[in-house]
């Protein structure tokens, strides 16, 4: 194991009030396929080798993470970081490390360079492939809406992926420039998750993060894409906090979080009702939750472990609505739906769910989209919803379906 030095320390825009022009596109510049990049709103990562990786046991993954950010810190690493990916399934192994060394950055959007667009995507004729079908997706939906109707559960979202395959070597550092200076005010992680494969998105969705005593969620849940006509634009956006049905199945994933955030927080506020937020093709229902944590012994971490997975990625009841993923999704999810971020050894750290993503191995990605399933669903409009949310990741490929 190395005990190499840490050599970058941790600078967030409010510790240096007037950041270097090009501070935070050099990091992104910097990006090769096997380190890990993460842009937040808050700041900007990119690791450097690795110094220790989480292991795999029996301890609670927060434990395990704790104890290998204490044995960095006993051979040498003055500040460390532990930053990756964890899957849906908590019970299947996590991608994390604590690196060698870590540079840090002000937030993308903080940067103006990031406003100069990124080179295009290489010509590529990819082969694209739906698994399941847009029909046999349709027809999840519908079984999922009768069970729904006959009491069985109140919520599942169900997901479907498009497997495109390419002659050439992906290029992951021009996909990853295009999902960031795309939506720059988001999360774009590229992470590694095995020899060989690459986790890569652009995440609109923060699921909590800790600062201090300070603890912030925000559940995303009720969603319709954008038009490129700004007035339909704006109509879908009024229409989206009207609507009855995408209201309900926000409220149900605010309640989640406000439940599952009560047991280690005071002070928590709720707004009553949720604002919009958008990315460069969907409309969300957002709403922000803080409070104060009763404990400084408790990591953020810990806080997403105990609200993973929210209603908003899995369903409710949370037990029923992972059998019914079981039964319906023809593929394993994976790091989809899971989480990505940072944590330090403080207790501090930004934990993203996993949206908007694809895995990436030499010629060929996988995209994952989901939708939330009510009762008052239908398959033509979660098909088109998932449809919609491709495009975040098509996009950065040029690829069409």
């Amino acid at each position: 194991m190395s005990t190499a030095p840490e050599v970058a320390t941790h600078v967030t825009t409010a510790e240096q009030a007037h950041p270097a022009v090009g501070a935070a596109t050099a990091l992104l510049d910097a990006y090769t396929p096997g380190e890990r990049f993460l842009a937040t709103p808050t700041r900007t990562l990119l690791t450097e080798g690795v110094h220790a990786q989480v292991p795999h046991d029996e301890r609670p993954l927060p434990h395990r993470i704790a104890a290998t950010l204490a044995d960095a810190r006993r051979t040498g690493l003055t500040k460390p970081y532990v930053v990756g990916a964890i899957p849906f399934d908590h019970t299947a192994p996590a991608a994390l490390a604590v690196p060698r060394a870590l540079r840090t950055a002000p937030p993308l959007t903080a940067d103006p360079l990031i406003a100069l667009p990124a080179d295009p995507p290489d010509a590529t004729e990819w082969r694209i492939r739906p698994v399941p079908t847009p029909e046999a997706y349709g027809a999840g939906v519908a079984s999922a809406v009768e069970r729904m109707w006959r009491g069985d559960f109140s919520k599942v979202v169900l997901a479907r992926t498009l497997e495109l395959t390419a002659q050439a070597p992906l290029d992951l550092p021009v996909m990853l420039q295009r999902l960031a200076r795309r939506d720059p005010s988001g999360y774009t992680f590229a992470l590694p998750t095995a020899p060989g494969r690459t986790l890569i998105g652009a995440s609109p969705e923060l699921l909590v993060s800790r600062r201090g005593h300070q603890v912030v969620a925000n559940p995303l849940a009720g969603s319709t894409p954008r038009s490129d006509d700004l007035a339909e634009d704006v109509r879908r956006a009024a229409a989206l906090l009207e609507s009855a049905k995408d209201l309900h199945e926000h409220a149900v994933v605010v309640d989640a979080v406000h439940q599952a955030l009560a047991s280690f927080c005071t002070d928590l506020t709720v707004p009553a009702r949720p604002t919009l937020i958008r990315t460069a093709t969907m409309w969300h229902l957002s709403t922000t939750v803080t409070g104060t944590v009763a404990s400084p012994d408790t990591s953020a971490l810990e806080l997403a472990c105990a609200l993973h997975p929210t209603p908003a990625v899995c369903g409710t009841p949370t037990a029923t609505a992972r059998e019914v993923i079981r039964e319906t999704e023809p593929f394993d999810r994976g790091f989809f739906t899971g989480m990505v971020g940072w944590g330090d050894a403080g207790g501090d750290g930004e934990w993203v769910v996993t949206i908007r993503c694809a895995e990436a191995e030499e010629r060929s990605l996988r995209l994952y989209a989901g939708a939330g399933v009510v009762a008052a669903s239908e398959p033509e409009a979660e098909t088109a919803e998932t449809g919609a949310k491709f495009r975040t990741f098509l996009n950065a490929v040029g690829a069409e379906l």
